[in-house]
């Protein structure tokens, strides 16, 4: 079999953004961004897709707001997109994929244990996951790939080098090194992609990077007593360091437990829809049905 594993939050962020007028349902709400999605996760069931999982951030605010202070949160995203959360979970159930709200840690990691264990699994033969985040990238190798639906584009261990500089296993010290931009972490200065793939084409993690190295091989290397004052500041929880936790038990269980606080989502105060109802808090149906059998 070949599983394929979505982004839903990417999808439903690229949808609601898309050069389109949206779509009201027969109350006056907005769900455009909700429709295509749907409509787009039906599409790859009628090509022939036989098992689909979708991850969603069901709460956008991880474990990781809790140690990085500007991390990506809610904070300013569109209302109408928010809200829209749960009435893509609901629809994507009904449709008869499985979808997996993830709440103390993120759809990344979601997506990330998920094919963990589908590759584990000798039925699989393939596992796609569908998004071109950068993240995912490290997961790449074996029977797993990406899959930039957008530009239909495959990325395979080598097409990670290609882009990256960097084989998929270093992509977290690559991160950690540059920044992301998109999640609201910075990198350490004086790095960029290409002097950071330098650095690790030759050392592979950052901690594996000698104390004492020899002048020249790096920019970082050649000032070591600098190395060791800026490298504990980049170690930003990575996808890769939750994935033992969350790949020992299906995505749907780390969706409603983790050490952490209990998290909800928050709406604008005095947020409603064009009716006067107030913002949806109440999560889909739990669990979801088991993927389409081929």
């Amino acid at each position: 079999m070949i599983v394929h594993l979505v982004d839903g939050t990417y999808e439903i962020f690229r949808q609601y953004y898309a050069p389109r007028p949206g779509h009201l349902d027969s109350a006056g709400i907005e769900i455009g961004a909700t429709r295509g999605v749907v409509q787009s996760v039906f599409t790859m069931l009628q090509d022939g897709a036989t098992h689909v999982g979708v991850a969603t951030d069901h709460v956008i605010e991880s474990f990781r707001n809790d140690m990085w202070p500007t991390y990506k949160s809610s904070a300013g995203m569109d209302p109408l997109l928010l809200a829209q959360f749960d009435w893509l979970e609901a629809a994507l159930l009904a449709l008869g994929v499985a979808v997996w709200p993830m709440v103390d840690v993120e759809a990344d990691d979601g997506l990330a244990s998920a094919a963990v264990v589908a590759a584990a699994d000798p039925r699989v033969e393939q596992v796609i996951i569908c998004t071109p985040d950068k993240d995912l990238g490290q997961c790449v190798g074996g029977k797993v790939i990406q899959w930039d639906r957008r530009q239909d584009k495959l990325i395979n261990a080598e097409g990670v080098i290609a882009k990256f500089g960097v084989p998929a296993e270093s992509i977290p010290d690559w991160l950690a090194l540059v920044g992301d931009s998109a999640d609201g972490f910075p990198g350490l200065p004086g790095f960029g992609a290409k002097s950071a793939a330098t650095l690790l084409a030759r050392y592979g993690h950052l901690d594996d990077i000698p104390t004492e190295a020899k002048t020249g091989t790096s920019r970082c290397a050649a000032r070591p007593s600098w190395r060791r004052r800026s490298f504990p500041n980049v170690r930003m929880p990575t996808r890769s360091s939750c994935w033992p936790r969350c790949a020992q038990t299906p995505p749907s269980a780390q969706s409603t437990t983790g050490s952490g606080p209990a998290r909800q989502r928050t709406f604008p105060s005095g947020a409603s829809d064009s009716a006067g109802r107030v913002w949806p808090t109440r999560p889909p149906p739990w669990p979801p049905p088991a993927n389409r059998e081929a």
